[in-house]
């Protein structure tokens, strides 16, 4: 599933978050970059411990907590703590795939990332280039969402960033452990999800069809969820 979900922060959010991070001090990318995607990765990026990195990022699980489109799309078990990266002056990302499982730094957690996320901080024609290429089996599909928009795609998906040669591109980057482990099922039941949503809009909460596709909903989830 490659899903863009619009609006996960306010303008007022948004502007907030580009003053912070306009104020901030980048590092070379490279120096949170895996061996294999070291040589490939070319861009800018907030250090984990920065202290304005973890107030965004926590302002942005906030966003994410309220949305409901993401919660139903990725009905989430845990989220890595979003991290911050800008492209500038030709800086890319060339095609690799995200590492399977990830260490949250200074805890003990670890997560099997299913789905990642891209979340667009910089206004779409503010900068040239650095459109989001993610391999799908439908062929190579191009994002470059408005700035507060969001892209969530499988992490299993070979993906690249191209040059930017105009301005600066920054976002906001992280992976999700869903509680539903198979991509098929998870896709099934955002499928039924926003079906129920529709009738409860159409006819009503209590309506007997939303009333019995609901429990058939949360009976799978509960049969399905790893928690």
């Amino acid at each position: 599933m490659l899903l863009p979900i619009p609006n996960i922060l306010s303008p007022d959010e948004l502007s907030h978050m580009r003053e912070a991070l306009d104020a901030a001090e980048w590092v070379d990318g490279r120096e949170t970059a895996g061996a294999q995607s070291r040589e490939m990765k070319h861009n800018l990026q907030l250090p984990e411990s920065s202290p304005i990195a973890r107030e965004m990022g926590e302002r942005i699980l906030d966003a994410l907590a309220r949305n409901n489109l993401f919660v139903s799309a990725a009905l989430p078990l845990r989220i890595f703590p979003p991290l911050f990266n800008k492209y500038e002056g030709g800086g890319s990302f060339d095609i690799h795939v995200d590492n399977s499982i990830r260490g949250v730094p200074g805890t003990p957690i670890r997560l099997r990332t299913d789905l990642s996320a891209t979340l667009f901080l910089s206004d779409p024609d503010s900068y040239d280039g650095g459109e989001l290429q993610i391999e799908t089996p439908f062929g190579t599909q191009e994002v470059k969402l408005p700035a507060g928009d969001m892209v969530l795609y499988p992490s299993s998906s070979l993906h690249r960033v191209t040059p930017v040669t105009k301005g600066a591109r920054v976002a906001s980057f992280f992976w999700i452990q869903s509680m539903i482990r198979s991509p098929e099922d998870r896709a099934m039941l955002f499928d039924l999800d926003q079906t129920i949503q529709v009738l409860a809009q159409e006819n009503g909460l209590n309506d007997a069809k939303v009333l019995n596709l609901s429990a058939v909903y949360h009976n799978l989830v509960r049969r399905l969820a790893e928690t």
